[in-house]
Formats: structure tokens, C-alpha cells, sequence
């Protein structure tokens, strides 16, 4: 009797082109909530557990295909050094994109509400929560990676160009405006 691997998984990873606060809209498509997941490659233990989950979404879509897994299954997880050989964010790393329809909970080290938008966004490190599945779409056929929650754990380098206010600006004295 084999054990029942579950299809979620907890993912440890750098959160990258993150839409947790408004849902976006891509090339048209329904406006969906969603983060790029960057797991570094020697974090062996996660991607270990993405790849059986993945595996475990395939053995319960096999009906959606027809009986048997097709050959051409497109498959999630990505190689950041093949796929985005120009973005140091991605080196020596694997990434998959997860998204929802519903508003993630995002919450932070303690599980709190985070409530202060600007204290989430692509760069910052976190976990978060990803069911794999199965889907057969206008003739397309793979697995998914669909997204839970979001825990945001500490700062990072933002991702977006984005920068905060004390960055951009020095303290003045306001007499710059009194000549």
C-alpha cells in the first residue's frame, strides 16, 4: 500500500511578479491573483516535494486526459537558468507561477494579517501555500500550480524597480522654496 502524497505543498521561495492585494490580467486572460515562486536549486527538500506532488496531480488527472498521461505535458516547474538565463533573480533556481481566482491570505511571520500593502512585494521571501492539478483547456494539457496563501517571512531586494520614498529622497529643509 503506497502512501497518498498530497498535491499541496508548502514552498519556501522568493516571491517574484507578485499580484497578491489586486488581481492582473494576462494577455487578456481572466484577471487572476498570482506570484512567480523562485526555490533556489539546492533547496532539495522542496523541490523533492513540488515534483511528487506533481506527480501525484498527474495519477488523479488521469481521467481528464483520457486514461493515460500525455506525452506533451506541460509541466510547472521551470529551470530559471534555461528559462530566464538574463535574470540574476532567477539564477541557480527553479520557479513556477501560481495563481487563484480568490484573494490569498497574506499573512506575516505570525500568521497576522498583513494589511500594509507595501509590505509584500516581488523580492521579498516568504512561503507559500500550492495545490498542484490537473487540467485539459482548449486542447492544452498539464499541470498547475494553484495558489493558496501567502506568508511573507522577511525583506528582499524588490524585484519590480520599485523603490521607497527614503531611497528616492533626501530630508530637506524647506528652504529650497523660501528666495
Amino acid at each position: 500500500m503506497s502512501k497518498n502524497v498530497s498535491t499541496k505543498v508548502i514552498v519556501p521561495c522568493r516571491f517574484s511578479y507578485l499580484h497578491c492585494w489586486e488581481p492582473d490580467s494576462v494577455n487578456g486572460g481572466d484577471p487572476k491573483y498570482s506570484v512567480s515562486a523562485i526555490v533556489p536549486k539546492s533547496d532539495k527538500k522542496t523541490i523533492d516535494a513540488i515534483n511528487a506532488a506533481i506527480e501525484q496531480a498527474k495519477k488523479d488527472s488521469v481521467s481528464k486526459w483520457g486514461g493515460k498521461v500525455p506525452a506533451n505535458l506541460k509541466l510547472p516547474l521551470r529551470d530559471g537558468d534555461i528559462d530566464r538565463p538574463d535574470d540574476e533573480a532567477y539564477k541557480d533556481a527553479y520557479f513556477f507561477n501560481a495563481n487563484s481566482r480568490q484573494a490569498p491570505q497574506v499573512v506575516d511571520a505570525h500568521v497576522q494579517p498583513i494589511l500594509d500593502q507595501s509590505e509584500v512585494y516581488s523580492g521579498c521571501y516568504g512561503k507559500i501555500s500550492v495545490t498542484f492539478y490537473g487540467y485539459n483547456s482548449n486542447g492544452n494539457r498539464g499541470v498547475a500550480a494553484g495558489l493558496g496563501n501567502i506568508q511573507k517571512l522577511k525583506d528582499g531586494e524588490s524585484l519590480g524597480g520599485r523603490t521607497t520614498a527614503a531611497e528616492d529622497f533626501d530630508t530637506e529643509d524647506d528652504d529650497d522654496f523660501l528666495s
